[in-house]
């Protein structure tokens, strides 16, 4: 047989030919049958979330599990990206439908200042949960707040993140030039915790949710002696600086293994960002189903737990997506418009 010819009843018939014939079968079908053809349209979304180490993968691959399984007609994967930054530009040029992304970032993005050149046409429609700093270390390091970083080789976290964003602050706030003070790699979760452990690295930053996956297996390795520095006390002069997006968390003691006691840190919102013009039906529906399987969240990561209307209405630092401000004007909540 001829490569891309179709043989019925002895006659060859040529490719174009071939699609031609498929193409006016097609359209006979979609004219005999349109109720039933586009009753079974799929539509096909993405979220952008982090990388494999930390949450907003795990967070976003739940989400886009429950929305595939419980929304009729809607398929949802979850993206590895670099996360808070990348996420805000990807949503923005439509190459991804929803993105995960630090609160300070999405401010950013939304005011068109810091890392984004232009504003961006996103808007809010959850907080999700809280995204803790870490900054992690090991015995005999010689790190014991932040300043003590200085000329020493750390990672501020993946290229594009908030928390390369967030770590760049933190540092240049407590007196240290990121570009000269200190020797930058700029790593993930994973590989920032697999470099301080292999002696690459003397501290890295992290910013996600407690405990954080890949903190929790360094913690947890055989010979390491992992602490935790505390930086609470600088929240003040960045928040002067930055806006009003950081606030006062704690990670707790015996989260970690071997953090004893509580470690004051800077905390930021992760929000579920949107375009502007997303569908709005689509976005009152993703929410609904979100918290109707909030249990299914939880199953997939701790943080989900704490997931509610009220806190998913609380302290965006940009304004919600109509769809959401339906959603939540239902439960009796009105949210930044």
């Amino acid at each position: 047989m001829e490569h891309g010819s179709q043989v019925k009843g002895g006659c060859k018939t040529g490719r174009r030919d071939f699609l031609t014939l498929m193409t006016g079968l097609g359209c006979g079908m979609i004219v005999g049958h349109p109720a039933g053809l586009w009753a079974q349209t799929t539509r096909r979304i993405s979220i952008a979330t982090g990388g494999m180490g930390g949450v907003y993968f795990p967070m976003g691959g739940a989400i886009a599990a429950v929305i595939s399984k419980h929304l009729p007609n809607v398929e949802a994967t979850a993206e590895v990206t670099a996360a808070s930054v990348d996420n805000c530009k990807l949503v923005e040029a439509k190459q991804s439908d929803l993105g995960i992304v630090m609160g300070d970032v999405a401010y950013d993005a939304f005011a068109g200042t810091g890392k984004f050149k232009k504003k961006l046409s996103l808007r809010n429609i959850a907080v999700l949960y809280p995204g803790l700093l870490h900054v992690v270390t090991l015995e005999g390091k010689g790190i014991k707040n932040i300043a003590d970083m200085k000329g020493k080789t750390i990672s501020s976290g993946a290229p594009g993140s908030g928390t390369e964003i967030m770590a760049l602050r933190i540092l240049e706030v407590n007196g240290i030039n990121p570009e000269k003070d200190v020797r930058r790699d700029r790593l993930g979760a994973s590989e920032s915790a697999g470099a301080l452990k292999d002696g690459k690295i003397d501290a890295y930053f992290w910013t996600g949710g407690v405990p954080t996956a890949s903190v929790l297996d360094l913690a947890c390795s055989p010979g390491v002696k992992m602490c935790v520095i505390q930086h609470g006390d600088c929240i003040e002069k960045v928040t002067s600086k930055y806006g009003p997006v950081y606030y006062s968390a704690t990670i707790p003691k015996g989260i970690y293994s071997g953090v004893t006691e509580d470690v004051p840190v800077a905390a930021v919102g992760n929000i579920l960002v949107v375009r502007q013009d997303m569908d709005e039906k689509l976005v009152y529906d993703i929410l609904t189903t979100m918290f109707d399987r909030k249990d299914e969240l939880a199953a997939v990561h701790k943080e989900a737990e704490g997931f509610s209307v009220k806190n998913a209405a609380t302290g965006s630092p940009i304004p919600y997506h109509k769809g959401a401000q339906k959603y939540y004007k239902e439960k009796g909540i009105e949210v930044m418009a």
